[in-house]
């Protein structure tokens, strides 16, 4: 990172109301000497100046703008900072940008430079940098809730604090490892272990949560699953509440998994219409089938639908096997059924529903969400939202496993240092360079 002064749009490119121009470094101040009649000396951090903004050469006035300052350190990123607001129009946003090129030691700032800078600066760790990419991202209810933990620190405090503890294990064995001839006292070694087993038990336990953060930020996967013409294009269509897919009497219209998002009560979920599960020689249709059964070993939650009125529940004897777990079954076109066959569905656990008519769709709804929010636990607020996080933790997890104090000290020693580091990757609490780039170039450009 170097030290110029960078400067970015933090608005959405386009015609709008009004854009913010967001500039961050030791000589941010220099927009307020060069291009307004403001006093950068005198000018009060965290107060709004309504001032014409002109350009450096010609003091022609480009636009009427709020101008505010953040006195380092008290800003985003830790710098000094000038936001700009002025109006959304494409040409006065490209005269303004054009300007601050010209002020020595500026620069346009990279992809999530802001917020690295934030990062090297303290003003926030990884995680909650992170936190802070899936708030921006988030467009369900459950997605803002669960990204704005992460971003209050909830992970950091959790990684942190784990991280603490074995640092005081490893002060401990350094000490004993400075004092060769000292031996270490058998009370300590029953509380250093105790402390490692505890803190190995624990990530354990926080690993153990079926991957639910991941599932949250890119979405639950919910698969619907029959014979073909039972009704899934159709069922599907009514979920959404659109013609998303196509419906055809015609058996083996669906050839390929199609997949639609949707937010479910605030939670992010993907229903993928499948192939109808069949004999065939067709070898088109033969494809779809194949991705039809890879879809249900991927799926979170499995949509068995039938014709209930020539089908039962036994059509998915070999799925139920393997995936009873993860199954909802629904028997379609109930609309053409005798109330004594509906009941007899129902003691079989069956939803009744028509699809045609979009009977009894709110109340397959209402089991799906009910199904996905009895995951999240009283703990939920300490979801594992990334893999980079899960390797880390299984990493740390592997070296606390190796760590006894029945063979060399120096050894035991680096188990534990080695655990911590797997957690230090995690926060950004040591040197992780290589990762940097990749994290916080998936943010937008003025963030």
């Amino acid at each position: 990172m170097d030290n110029k002064t960078i400067y970015a749009l933090s608005t959405v490119y386009g015609k709008s109301g009004v854009a913010v121009i967001r500039i961050s470094g030791k000589n941010a101040k220099q927009v307020i000497k060069q291009m307004t009649s403001l006093d950068e000396e005198t000018i009060k951090p965290r107060y709004a100046y309504f001032v014409d903004l002109k350009t450096i050469v010609t003091r022609e006035t480009i636009d009427k703008c709020l101008l505010l300052y953040f006195k380092a350190p008290y800003s985003f990123t830790g710098e000094d900072i000038v936001e700009l607001q002025i109006h959304g129009s494409k040409a006065v946003i490209a005269l303004v940008l054009e300007n601050l090129s010209q002020i020595e030691n500026f620069r346009l700032a990279e992809a999530g430079e802001f917020s690295k800078r934030a990062f090297y600066n303290g003003k926030m760790d990884l995680t909650q940098a992170e936190g802070l990419a899936d708030l921006i991202d988030s467009e369900t209810r459950e997605q803002q809730k669960y990204a704005m933990r992460q971003m209050e620190g909830n992970l950091k405090n959790l990684y942190s604090g784990w991280r603490e503890e074995l640092l005081k294990v490893l002060s401990y064995l350094e000490a004993y490892i400075d004092f060769p001839d000292e031996e270490i006292p058998q009370n300590d070694v029953f509380k250093l272990e105790n402390t490692v087993f505890k803190l190995s038990e624990d990530i354990r336990k926080h690993l153990s949560n079926n991957q639910i953060g991941e599932r949250l930020r890119e979405g639950f996967r919910i698969v619907i699953v029959g014979a073909p013409n039972a009704g899934k294009s159709s069922l599907l269509n009514a979920i959404v509440n659109r013609e998303a897919v196509i419906v055809s009497d015609i058996a083996g219209t669906t050839r390929d998994a199609i997949d639609v998002h949707l937010d479910l009560k605030g939670y992010p979920v993907m229903f993928t219409d499948t192939a109808g599960l069949r004999e065939v020689e067709d070898a088109i249709e033969k494809k779809g089938i194949e991705i039809a059964h890879q879809k249900i070993e991927e799926a979170d939650l499995i949509i068995c639908l039938f014709d209930s009125l020539k089908d039962s529940v036994q059509l998915f004897e070999n799925i139920e096997k393997n995936f009873s777990n993860k199954l909802i079954f629904v028997a379609n076109k109930c609309d053409r059924l005798p109330a004594e066959k509906i009941k007899e569905f129902e003691k079989q656990n069956c939803l009744c529903i028509s699809a045609k008519y979009k009977q009894g769709i709110d109340k397959l709804i209402d089991k799906i969400s009910e199904i996905i929010s009895s995951k999240f636990t009283t703990n939920s607020n300490l979801l594992i939202t990334r893999e980079r996080y899960r390797e880390a933790l299984r990493e740390t997890v592997e070296n606390l496993e190796k760590f006894n104090l029945h063979k060399e000290i120096e050894l035991s020693a680096e188990d534990i240092r080695l655990a911590s580091r797997g957690l230090g990757k995690i926060t950004g609490q040591i040197e992780i360079d290589e990762i940097l780039d990749k994290i916080f170039g998936t943010f937008c450009i003025g963030k």
